[in-house]
């Protein structure tokens, strides 16, 4: 199994035989070099999406047509890309588990928002999700934008996932020291990887807190476009 990093929350996931693309956000994201944007598509089987943010599902549309493959998430938010833009689409709910090319792959909880940028405003747009991904004799819990929640108690004991990838960044989501918190009292983690930090001075720009906060746990720093192994 292999996690590359693109920047911000964008992640490419090859596990099974899926390739995930979670969350794309290239065009404007600061982390991400446009020049690798053919490398970082390649061979995506599903585009799964945790809300509807625009830091979220920037290039969903523009990669859903450019490859013909689905977007996963929410049943609302993916019916309403559906009809707006007649892409294909996988919608279900939180509970719900899907087989992605023997990935499997659950909706579960988040505590944040979700709403789409129009003319006249922010417009709701589904419910904010995250993921468990099982594969490969792992489970990956891929948080989405979220702040600690008591669902990740549940979470924890019945998916028991070994690897967080964990919003970290603060102000809009949970911080390192939070995400430290959740990591303890809820899960038991063997790898995290922090997100959705890095990207603009109003977030956290390394993550050292989280790191030593956990030093049985092995914190991952990503680097984009640099795939981790695991």
């Amino acid at each position: 199994m292999q996690i590359t990093w693109l920047g911000h929350s964008s992640f490419r996931i090859e596990i099974e035989s899926a390739v995930l693309l979670i969350d794309p956000w290239f065009t404007g994201n600061p982390m991400f070099p446009a020049e690798v944007r053919a490398e970082a598509i390649a061979g995506v089987t599903h585009i799964l999406m945790t809300h509807a943010h625009a830091d979220h599902i920037g290039d969903v549309i523009a990669v859903a047509n450019e490859l013909s493959v689905p977007l996963v998430g929410i049943y609302d938010l993916v019916a309403y890309l559906q009809k707006r833009d007649g892409v294909a689409g996988m919608g279900f709910n939180k509970g719900g588990t899907m087989d992605l090319n023997g990935a499997k792959v659950t909706l579960v909880n988040a505590c944040h928002s979700s709403s789409l940028a129009t003319d006249a405003g922010p417009v709701a747009a589904g419910s904010e999700a995250g993921f468990m991904i099982a594969g490969e004799g792992h489970t990956i819990y891929l948080s989405g934008d979220t702040d600690i929640m008591a669902d990740m108690e549940w979470m924890g004991d019945y998916h028991k996932p070994d690897i967080g990838i964990l919003c970290c960044g603060g102000h809009f989501t949970m911080d390192m020291q939070r995400a430290a918190y959740a990591a303890r009292k809820y899960f038991d983690f063997k790898t995290i990887i922090p997100c959705h930090y890095r990207t603009f001075p109003l977030l956290a720009q390394n993550a050292d807190v989280l790191v030593a906060a956990l030093p049985k746990v092995q914190v991952i720093e990503p680097q984009v476009m640099q795939a981790i192994t695991l």
